[in-house]
């Protein structure tokens, strides 16, 4: 057994603290700093198979933090809804993937400066660093399960702390540092290397791809629609796109070459049309059902998108639709119940105005319809999500009546979570959904209907979808990430 009182052995980092009025050199320190640590638990991890566990030493490193100082009350520009802080006092946050996040980092840690007219100060943090995510890019390492080494993993390196890994800045619970600061970032360290883990899990790509303007669907015929897009971008270098990424981790420049989709796919396959100043477009194949849509905004809202938008296909709830129709949410009736502990239903999701005018100018743009025509193929309305995919086989008094009540025109179950999660992580969002049947009116989704409206709608949709967030792309940040999804105290960074 070993002693609890252990031999801590660390990188010698604490006289590494510096302060900067630069944002490039901060993020260059905050990335020395992170290799080290990560470099140090790999060594040791490494050693520690070959050689066995060292007798009463512990090995531990930390994340760098980034920390600033202000005293005073003054106002910055009000206009902006990130980049500043509230009021005087000290706050931080710990780092985790610098060179993941250098271009973000970049950003906000020049508007701190900017805004505030003060130094920052990167250093170690007091937070340890849990070997499994400080190997995790090392292919060369794999960390046991418990118990399958010769060795206790928890007597010798840091661990996961799920304990540590929350959401509390993001659901205003007061979260605060061990000394008190207040959080710059909405998430922790930990809490980021928890998602990155889990993204690369779920879609089999490498968050590194991951692109800031995202796509979500419930359906595989998107995929191969965006696949065949994403072809013909590349072959015009003048568009902007440099590569496609397939689940995998599949990459191609050239618009002929082949993919080979792997033998096992993953629970959310996903695909990547790239540029190189990261603001292409992510596609997601979240599959059916609220608990994945939660599962995918989860863990992509760490990479801080720009903007996430739902093209789904829906059940179309009034008589006057038609299979094909186009519906864009401007409300949500919440009855998908995997968020309620975290933003309870009495909380309104309001329509982004940035969204919907895009939204609807792409299906404008791609339907070559206008103002009153564009009636004819789209309602605006509030559409409701449910957990339970079979609800027309229950007594259908109760459901109905409340679809009538509050005013919906269509159902499914992903869009109300998509969008709550992304008022609830400051990710602008939207939906976009597909009329595929309309049960309440004796059109059921049957495979004969659903092959024939699969080939004539879904290029259209999907290439509305993207429309849109090329708009969105164009748009500048402080416009996009707006003041309303903004709450009484807001962390300095998106």
């Amino acid at each position: 057994m070993k002693n609890k009182s252990a031999r801590i052995v660390s990188p010698d980092q604490e006289k590494q603290r510096k302060l900067f009025d630069n944002a490039d050199a901060a993020v260059a320190h905050l990335q020395a700093l992170y290799a080290e640590a990560s470099r140090f638990l790999c060594d040791r991890f490494s050693d520690t198979l070959r050689g066995g566990a060292p007798i009463d030493t512990r090995f531990r490193a930390f994340y760098p933090e980034l920390r600033m100082t202000t005293t005073t009350y003054a106002l910055t520009d009000s206009r902006l809804s990130f980049g500043h802080v509230a009021e005087p006092g000290s706050y931080a946050t710990t780092i985790t993937r610098p060179d993941l996040f250098a271009n973000y980092l970049r950003q906000q840690i020049g508007l701190l400066i900017k805004n505030h007219g003060v130094s920052v100060e990167v250093g170690p943090s007091l937070t340890p660093m849990p070997v499994h995510f400080a190997v995790a890019g090392d292919s060369a390492i794999t960390v046991p399960q418990e118990g399958a080494g010769d060795f206790t993993l928890r007597d010798v390196f840091d661990v996961p702390d799920l304990s540590t890994t929350h959401d509390d800045i993001v659901n205003g619970l007061g979260f605060t540092y061990e000394d008190g600061a207040h959080p710059l970032a909405p998430f922790t360290a930990q809490r980021v290397d928890y998602s990155l883990a889990r993204i690369a899990h779920y879609t089999a790509t490498d968050p590194v791809h991951f692109q800031n303007h995202v796509l979500f669907t419930n359906y595989q015929f998107y995929v191969d629609e965006f696949e065949g897009y994403a072809r013909a971008m590349l072959a015009d270098p003048a568009n902007g796109y440099t590569s496609f990424v397939a689940t995998g981790n599949i990459e191609i420049t050239d618009p002929a070459a082949p993919i080979a989709h792997p033998p096992k796919m993953p629970q959310m396959p996903t695909y990547h049309l790239k540029r190189a100043d990261g603001n292409g477009i992510t596609l997601v194949n979240i599959g059916v059902g609220p608990s994945n849509a939660k599962t995918a905004t989860d863990h992509i809202a760490v990479l801080r998108p720009h903007a996430w938008i739902m093209v789904g296909h829906c059940a179309g709830l009034r008589n006057s639709q038609r299979l094909g129709d186009f519906v864009l949410a401007h409300a949500y009736l919440r009855e998908d119940k995997v968020l309620d502990d975290d933003l309870p239903v009495w909380v309104p999701v309001p329509a982004l105005a940035e969204i919907q005018v895009a939204l609807e100018n792409a299906v404008a743009h791609v339907t070559e319809l206008a103002g009153y025509e564009l009636k004819r193929i789209m309602r605006t309305g509030t559409v409701a999500s449910l957990d339970n995919r079979n609800w027309e086989l229950r007594d259908h008094t109760g459901p109905v009546q409340r679809l009538s009540q509050s005013r919906a025109i269509a159902l499914d179950m992903e869009s109300a979570t998509i969008a709550a999660n992304g008022f609830r992580f400051r990710v602008p969002y939207g939906t976009l959904l597909c009329v595929s049947d309309k049960p309440l009116h004796g059109e059921l989704k049957l495979p004969g209907m659903a092959s024939e409206f699969y080939k004539s709608q879904v290029s259209r949709h999907l290439l509305i979808g993207i429309r849109a967030m090329e708009t969105l792309r164009d748009m500048p940040l402080e416009r996009l990430h707006s003041r309303k999804l903004r709450s009484f105290e807001e962390t300095a960074f998106l």
